[in-house]
């Protein structure tokens, strides 16, 4: 079976094409690199040639709102347009669990569209919401930094390995689509200040965690509840601290 997936290159879309393609599967990796451009639709058109799958998980080069926001409408018009006219028999798409509970962030407003864009095409889907990956952790530590003090929000997550994001993706790609979503979580929940304090120090960071029930998440204020799943999920066979070890190691 062919199957295309869009950002290919990326952390996930690697992991992802690596996987298909160990399973027998025809798999093309496609990125900007590779001549296929979904914000401009350059080369959808022949890489979707017989394509059965097509499996999105770009992400935008800027955070800027009206940029992500851009980037998302665009690439899902191209893509979701180019599909149709290939009779693609299903649509692949990540997203964020919580991404419709936070509007103040312009990220997660562009991520609902894309959801919309996708849910309204009238091709058959799957869109997978995952929770934030363990590799994002380090960020999320230089955003929250003033000085020696990381300063956190007073919530709950529930962080997954990005390989364990990959594999589900692979197997929702194989099965039948849902026409609808799927949410994908670690297997641990956590405080924030919980989660950083040992991420740092595993990584032998001296620097002070503060909880904080008015620090922001990239610039977005939480609450309790706005990143963790709200009922049923998968969950992902990956613990936070055998992902540290791991990594320590």
């Amino acid at each position: 079976m062919k199957i295309v997936v869009i950002g290919g290159n990326g952390l996930i879309g690697k992991k992802l094409v690596s996987r298909l393609r160990e399973v027998g599967h025809e798999v093309v990796a496609a990125s900007p690199s590779s001549g296929v451009n979904a914000v401009t639709g350059a080369g959808l058109a022949d890489v979707l040639v017989g394509a059965k799958v097509v499996v999105d998980v770009t992400n935008s080069p800027s955070f800027e709102d009206e940029a992500v926001l851009e980037f998302f409408e665009k690439s899902s018009h191209n893509l979701l347009a180019a599909e149709t006219k290939a009779g693609v028999g299903h649509h692949l798409a990540l997203s964020i669990v919580g991404v419709e509970r936070l509007p103040d962030s312009g990220y997660m407003r562009a991520k609902v569209v894309q959801e919309k864009l996708i849910e309204s095409a009238g091709i058959p889907y799957t869109i997978l919401r995952a929770t934030q990956f363990f590799e994002l952790m380090g960020a999320i530590v230089q955003s929250a930094t003033d000085g020696q003090t990381v300063r956190l929000p007073s919530a709950l997550m529930q962080p997954v390995l990005s390989d364990d994001v990959a594999a589900m993706l692979a197997e929702l790609a194989l099965g039948e689509p849902v026409n609808g979503i799927v949410e994908l979580a670690g297997p641990d929940r956590f405080r924030f200040d919980e989660l950083i304090s040992q991420f740092l120090s595993a990584n032998h960071d001296t620097r002070l965690v503060v909880a904080d029930s008015q620090a922001r998440y990239f610039g977005v204020k939480l609450d309790e509840q706005s990143l963790v799943p709200q009922g049923n999920s998968r969950i992902g066979s990956t613990h936070f601290k055998d992902w540290l070890n791991q990594a320590s190691a």
